[in-house]
């Protein structure tokens, strides 16, 4: 399990951005930083993730909205980049006929450290159902 270590501060100048950007990209759904005394901390995962958003808006030209209507169409293990040995054992690669979230994920919360509401796949897909 990935420790959320940073603060938003820290994570802004590491990826050369700004925490109002980190902000942003936190109310459409895109990351969810843990809280702790109302302050923002982010894991090595959650990092990891920034990094590739970036890349996905700044380099490849992708907007927000795109970007989460990407994430609508990806399996969760594809976005979450499971290993092979570890989607094999997952009920929601096992049983694609409903999103993960309504599966048993055992296997991923315990591996993630995760519940599915702090995954980014479950924040973006129940947005989606809220427009």
């Amino acid at each position: 399990m990935a420790m959320p270590l940073y603060p938003i501060g820290v994570v802004a100048e590491l990826l050369g951005t700004t925490d109002q950007t980190l902000r942003l990209y936190e109310k459409h759904g895109l990351i969810k930083p843990a809280r702790r005394n109302k302050n923002r901390y982010y894991s090595e995962n959650d990092i990891k993730w920034l990094r590739c958003l970036r890349e996905l808006i700044h380099v490849k030209k992708i907007s927000i909205e795109g970007i989460k209507k990407l994430l609508d169409y990806a399996p969760c293990w594809e976005i979450t980049e499971c290993a092979k040995d570890r989607r094999e054992r997952c009920s929601a690669y096992i049983d694609r006929s409903k999103p993960c979230w309504e599966l048993n994920r055992l296997i991923c919360n315990r591996e993630t450290g995760k519940i599915c509401e702090d995954c980014i796949v479950y924040i973006s897909k129940k947005q989606k159902m809220k427009k």
